[in-house]
């Protein structure tokens, strides 16, 4: 998938016009934020889960060259093999290669983020390979000839109207008569078309939630089903996930599989969790008859050794874009590449350059949710700041911005100054708005005020506030 993050603004400001996706994300968003606490609600021990989630990945990345090696030996003693793709080039070779070599025809994809970090879709088409997502989001945006918006929901941007108008254009021709309305009547009407798809494939591609070093095995989780008949159904399968995916045991694993499914979904565990350790053994009944995983570096390597090692911890869960107000408020495509939220504006700058993604680490307001929320502790506004910081230092933020930024730079470093002038600007505001309690329109806040109202503040300062209630309760 192409970057096109460098047109951020342009895409933010389509999408706050957009009333559908704002339909569809409010709703979205609703849901994934009530069933997360729910379930850690009734779960006292989360917070020491994601203690140990972060141990855990902390001494699996200080360690991560032994553990890749124990993990390829591994792969090869069970009957797999191996490949290691530095670039998203090499692993879109690797992949080809192996359909040409199965003489494939028909390929079947489970959900993969590393997959669309590759542009694996476009390549494999490109190279003449039927290609078919069996992810039911995945399915929908394929059809939609979109990118997912959404790590975990790839159609959360679709509304039920839209998707059932997408069914009826690819499925009927136009021709239904009568609406498919009901989320039951869409899903019964991408497995029926989906079956036969399953059924002919001769490579299946998935991802991996997991590696597990101790037995080569990978990890899958879906609430459908389709990774599993992706992997056993054709004869090879194909698993492509980045080097961070690394876990030492088996008991690790089944520790960041219930920190996973908690952050995503609320589940206390995914409908379906499958391990799949190597292709089909004798007496199998079903399984691949070759298994191949390609580990993909892509610039993961580089980031161990820099401030940006502790974003190596995500487990793609999708919970700090779930908690994120800008997400919330203009979905994924506006950030313009695979990894949107939180988690996307620190990796597409370090994954496709700074340069071309110098609007991302400023859709951020810094409130500090996403770190609240990530299963494994990832200081997210930290490392946006970090980023900020390198964009103003290289001269990549525009004139007028970094002019704002030293004036104000100049009076918040003089204490005396800074309470002046709040003090005069929060009373001017307050008398202003009064009548009304809030602005539609405020000079130098236009792009603030274009698609929300700013409240109008009280009048005085939190400092001003504060004094007045330490003197009344004296």
């Amino acid at each position: 998938m192409q970057s096109t993050a460098r047109e951020f603004p342009l895409r933010a400001r389509r999408a706050l016009d957009d009333v559908q996706l704002r339909e569809a994300l409010a709703k979205a968003q609703d849901g994934f934020v009530g069933k997360r606490q729910t379930s850690i609600d009734a779960f006292p021990e989360f917070e020491a889960l994601r203690d140990r989630g972060k141990a855990i990945k902390d001494h699996t990345l200080a360690y991560l060259d032994v553990y890749l090696e124990q993990f390829e030996k591994a792969v090869i003693a069970a009957g797999g093999q191996v490949h290691w793709a530095e670039s998203a080039e090499d692993a879109q070779r690797i992949v080809t290669g192996i359909c040409q070599q199965a003489g494939a025809r028909r390929v079947t994809k489970a959900k993969t983020m590393a997959g669309e970090e590759v542009s694996l879709n476009e390549v494999l088409e490109t190279a003449g390979f039927d290609t078919v997502e069996t992810d039911l989001g995945e399915y929908i945006i394929q059809l939609a000839k979109e990118p997912p918006s959404h790590i975990i929901a790839p159609a959360v941007h679709k509304t039920r109207q839209q998707i059932s108008d997408l069914f009826n254009t690819h499925h009927h021709g136009g021709r239904l008569k009568t609406a498919l309305r009901e989320v039951p009547e869409l899903v019964d009407e991408a497995r029926q078309r989906l079956r036969e798809k399953f059924l002919t494939a001769d490579v299946g591609i998935t991802g991996a939630n997991f590696l597990v070093a101790e037995t080569g095995s990978i990890a899958l989780v879906t609430n459908e089903g389709n990774a599993d008949l992706t992997h056993t159904l054709p004869r090879v399968h194909v698993a492509i996930a980045g080097i961070e995916k690394l876990v030492p045991t088996l008991d690790d694993a089944a520790c960041m599989l219930r920190l996973l499914a908690r952050s995503a979904t609320g589940q206390d565990t995914s409908t379906y969790t499958t391990f799949v350790t190597g292709p089909k053994r004798t007496g199998d009944p079903d399984g691949p008859e070759s298994f191949h995983v390609v580990l993909l570096d892509n610039g993961r390597s580089r980031m161990l050794g820099n401030r940006y090692r502790e974003m190596l911890r995500c487990i793609r869960c999708g919970a700090c874009m779930n908690h994120c107000p800008v997400y919330g408020a203009i979905g994924g495509h506006a950030y313009g590449w695979v990894y949107p939220g939180p988690m996307g504006s620190v990796l597409t700058p370090l994954f496709t350059g700074l340069d071309d993604s110098r609007d991302l680490p400023n859709a951020c307001t810094l409130n500090g949710r996403c770190q609240s929320v990530c299963p494994v502790q990832i200081p997210l506004p930290d490392l946006l700041r970090d980023l900020r910081r390198q964009q103003f230092e290289r001269g990549l933020t525009a004139r007028r911005t970094r002019w704002v930024l030293a004036v104000w730079g100049a009076i918040a470093r003089r204490p005396r100054l800074y309470h002046l002038f709040t003090r005069l600007g929060m009373g001017l505001l307050g008398r202003l708005g009064k009548r009304t309690g809030a602005f539609r329109r405020l000079p130098f806040a236009s792009a603030w005020t274009a698609s929300r109202d700013m409240p109008a503040p009280q009048g005085s300062t939190f400092q001003q506030l504060w004094k007045q209630r330490q003197r009344d309760a004296r």
